[in-house]
């Protein structure tokens, strides 16, 4: 079949069937035939249109000569069913976002990078039964793909809103809950070490009364900032309540959470805040309690580290306690 062909035949059961070009050029799918060694036969308007190629220029060629990002070795894989079985496949966006690079110009897709594309790929039944050629519709999903995506995206988010505390970017207290309790069956599985370490900020009270709310904030943030430094990807780490902070070392004995804590203090001391042309200096206290098979609960373990919190702050603030 060539470029000045007026009709493409297709055998389906027995049947003989002829389909006028000027219909497959009408319809905004993407249609062509192509046979056994990959040769193009038909190559419609759409598929013109999109590609900026004419089906004078690709009917008679192979369709791999003249779309360098197509995969070879996948299609031809993914094409053998249907010389072999004589059934279709299916080729969706999930799975593989285009099979032809083709750009987007309608106003609703124009800003995706390309043409998000579902394709079916169906056997064409000679009169003997034998199928040497095949016909490939390319339809596209551009808008249903963003709209998926964007969704999905905004799952995302929604999911990150309600895990991330809004001031400091770190767990929210529910969320850090959930995550701790599951560390703390891990805990007692494994029998492995991790410490708990609560920490606050010394005299918050008096920062906030003195220089307002917003530069209670700022050092609220600066704080939190310095505890995503200090912390690995392993551990968890979370605003537990006003200006109160929840981390779990894990995998660390309570000489290894020593070292973060001490490194938590010093970097707090030489921080200041800037607000409103003031300088605001601060001091942090914590408490650390190392995981113990003794501990019935998570809350069990977590109160002892808020208990070695409070025994800091009773010793003169700006120092860690460990609980024993």
């Amino acid at each position: 079949m060539n470029a000045s062909t007026k009709t493409l035949t297709q055998n389906t059961e027995g049947t003989a069937s002829q389909v006028p070009l000027e219909l497959l050029d009408s319809i905004e799918v993407g249609i062509a035939v192509l046979d056994r060694n990959f040769t193009v036969h038909v190559w419609n308007k759409f598929l013109e249109n999109h590609s900026a190629k004419k089906a004078q220029s690709v009917i008679g060629g192979s369709i791999f000569s003249h779309f360098s990002e197509i995969d070879e070795a996948w299609l031809r894989t993914k094409i053998d069913p249907v010389f072999n079985l004589k059934s279709p496949v299916f080729i969706i966006w999930e799975q593989r976002p285009f099979l032809f690079k083709f750009t987007c110009n309608r106003p609703v897709t124009c800003a995706a990078e390309f043409m998000y594309q579902n394709v079916t790929i169906f056997p064409i039944v000679e009169n003997n039964g034998r199928v040497e050629r095949f016909c490939m519709l390319v339809y596209d999903v551009t808008e249903q793909a963003l709209g998926k995506l964007g969704m999905e995206h905004l799952n995302e988010e929604l999911k990150t809103a309600s895990r991330v505390d809004g001031l400091t970017g770190l767990f929210n207290r529910r969320y850090w809950q959930e995550r701790f309790d599951e560390m703390y069956k891990l805990c007692v599985r494994r029998g492995k070490p991790s410490t708990a370490l609560m920490l606050d900020i010394d005299h918050f009270k008096r920062i906030n009364d003195t220089y307002g709310h917003q530069a209670g904030d700022k050092v609220i943030q600066m704080l939190a900032a310095l505890i995503k430094r200090c912390v690995r990807e392993t551990d968890l780490a979370g605003r537990y309540g006003g200006e109160e902070f929840a981390i779990i070392l894990n995998d660390s004995t309570v000489e290894d959470a020593r070292a973060v804590a001490e490194r938590i203090r010093q970097l707090a001391q030489r921080l200041t805040v800037e607000h409103e042309g003031e300088s605001i200096s601060f001091t942090v206290s914590l408490g650390l309690a190392q995981f113990s098979a003794d501990f019935k609960s998570a809350m069990a373990w977590l109160e002892c580290s808020d208990q070695a919190l409070y025994k800091a702050k009773e010793s003169g603030r700006n120092q860690y306690c460990i609980y024993e």
